[in-house]
Order: C-alpha cells, then structure tokens, then sequence
C-alpha cells in the first residue's frame, strides 16, 4: 500500500509503499477512503511533540472493512467505519466508570514480542504506528476498539472528520461542558475544532454563541455555523468585547487551538461561575491557570481530551445529525486532495486561512 511516511520531525512527508500484517485476532483491516489533515498531526510532524520515528500519521479517517481478525465482533467485513484515536480497552477504571477517553489503551496495540503492523517493502524494516490508526495510508490495521460502524448512507469524505475535529468539538459541548439551552458560549479559534464546538453549540441551544479568531475568513465560517456574534481575538480588547457582548461573561469559554495567549482570553472572558475547557496541543513547557480572584468568583478551568467522547455511542449520533440536516460538515471542509498533495496541505493549515483540508483515496 501506499502511505505518507515521516521519517524525521521537520521533514517533508515522503510517500512509500508499506506492507500490513494480517489482522491478529482483536484487529481491523479497513481500506481508508478519507483522512482529514489536523493540526495534531501537524504538531509531531514540525517535533513540538515527540514520536518515534520513521512512522505513518494521520488519524481522522473513515473507510470500509476488509478484514477482520478471529474474536472481532464489534464490526464485520464490508462495514462502513469512522476510526478514533482514542482507542479503549474496555476494562480499565476509566472505561469502567465511563471516561473512555481517558484510557491509554495500552491493551489496543501489538506488544514489542508481535510482529509490526506495518513494515516497508524495500528493507522490511518496522515502521511506527502514531495514534493507534496510522491514516494517511491507503489501509490501516487496527485494533477493532478504534473504530466504529456507521450509517452507509454517510458520505466518507465527511464521515471522516468526524473521528477527530468534530468528536473533539460536539463531545466538549455536549459531554465535557454539558451546555443547556439558554446558556453563553465562546469558542477561541475557528479551525477545524472550534467550527464544530459552535456547531454544536447551535444544536444544544446555546443563547449566544461568540466566535473569536484573528483571521476574516473563520469568521464568516464561524457565523455560517451558527456563531451569533464574532469578534477579532488578536484585538487587545478582545476579552472586554466578550465580556460587553454578555452582560458579565460567557458560561462557557472554550480554547480550540493550543496556544497560551488564547488560553489566557477564554478564562478572562468567563462570567462568575463560568468554565473554560481547554481543547488545543499546547507546547508542553505551557501552564494555564486562574487566578486568586477567578477561585473566589467560582470559575472553573479543565481540560477534555477528544471532548471526553464516548465514540462508540458518540460518533452514529453525530452521523444521524449530519444526515437529519443539523451538523454541517460541509462547511468545515475546505478542499479534498490526493494523498500526494499532504505536504501542500499541511503547508495551507500553517498559513491558516482555511478549515479542513481532506485526503481522497482512490476506491
């Protein structure tokens, strides 16, 4: 098969063929027909996150089944799936008390004593998984607790997007956040993330939906997906904006990017007793906080990894949003590319001007 391989942070993704083990008894074979380009890849590919190396990224994607190993029976062969990172293994005290998205997974990987489950052609040599999925290749070999069936009915370039940007932002609104009618929201950063959480926020009922982001273009995004008011979030006064806008402040701010100064405007644009999650890949060295004055007026700070989904159950619901008319994918994708332009998109999210970039397979 054909994948994107990186074989050194800070390199160009170079294209190679790959060969995929056979399915072990708990694993998937899936034929990927769309993966979206996230900024989280982006992250190990530039080094701000350490991998080992050389290794296949990409991990929000959806495809149709294969194969499948001898004790799969979550999916079967000719399955429409949408894969998800955070890969649960089921028995864990984080699974077991419902906090899936917490679970390291440990038990969804190949042991150093298995084989690999992917190798090159030339030399045989073993190449990295990243994120349990390894997407941006032609098939993916996973472990059957990273995917899930869908409706056949849902197109799988928009299927895709699903896995990861829109799990992360519908999840944080209706799971990590658990938004009520009525209530105010403020989403910082309108990225592939962030324009889910306000799609999201329209669907919960949200009373006012402000959509922050220094780029034009993501704001006329942002108010096609349901934002009610938008405001620059490089303008110093920013947070004074949101905080005018509400009467006193939004009960939820939440931070879509993963940087430290976004961070700091969606815990100052909190009303008393507010919270702000914090969704983006931070540098690693970063700290957020509340200050002395923030704990007396009750505000809260947390994070939500992939919006504390549950995807099994999570990611259908959002498939029938889509096909009810009420989640637009649509809009959230920007452009679909061969696989052979992944370096061309990657380089149209640095200039960040745009939402999702799309990987087509050929069928």
């Amino acid at each position: 098969m054909r994948a994107a391989v990186l074989q050194q942070a800070g390199t160009p993704l170079v294209i190679e063929t790959l060969s995929v083990a056979k399915p072990g008894p708990h694993e998937v074979l899936i034929r990927t027909a769309a993966c979206g380009l996230c900024h989280s890849d982006l992250h190990f590919i530039e080094g701000s996150y350490p991998h080992a190396m050389p290794c296949v990224a990409g991990h929000e994607a959806a495809g149709v089944v294969e194969d499948v190993g001898s004790e799969v029976r979550t999916v079967k062969k000719g399955d429409h799936v949408v894969t998800c990172l955070s890969a649960f293994c089921g028995h864990c005290e984080f699974c077991v008390t419902g906090r899936m998205a917490l679970c390291l997974g440990g038990d969804t990987r190949r042991s150093s004593s298995q084989p690999p489950r992917l190798t090159r052609d030339s030399d045989g040599a073993t190449v990295n998984q990243m994120l349990n999925l390894s997407a941006f290749a032609e098939l993916m070999l996973i472990h059957e607790h990273a995917c899930v069936a869908i409706n056949r009915d849902m197109p799988l370039d928009r299927a895709a997007i699903i896995g990861c940007a829109v799990t992360t932002g519908a999840g944080t609104i209706f799971n990590a956040c658990k938004v009520t009618p009525g209530e105010t929201v403020a989403v910082v950063g309108c990225g592939g993330v962030g324009l889910a959480t306000i799609n999201a926020a329209k669907i919960a009922g949200a009373g006012r939906i402000i959509a922050a982001d220094p780029i034009a273009e993501k704001r006329d995004l942002a108010i096609k997906l349901g934002a009610t008011d938008v405001i620059d979030a490089s303008a110093p006064d920013a947070a004074k904006q949101i905080v005018e806008l509400t009467k006193g402040g939004v009960d939820h701010a939440i931070e879509a990017v993963g940087r430290p100064a976004s961070a700091s405007l969606a815990v100052a644009s909190l009303r008393r007793g507010g919270t702000a999650t914090i969704l983006g890949m931070m540098p690693l060295a970063e700290k957020v906080g509340l200050s002395a004055m923030d704990l007396l007026s009750g505000k809260k700070l947390q994070g939500a990894i992939m919006g504390g989904n549950r995807f099994p159950v999570d990611l259908p619901r959002l498939v029938d949003f889509y096909l009810r008319g009420l989640l637009d994918l649509d809009t959230i994708i920007a452009e679909r590319i061969p696989l052979d332009a992944i370096n061309a998109g990657f380089d149209k999210m640095r200039a960040g001007h745009s939402a999702r970039s799309v990987i087509v397979f050929d069928s």
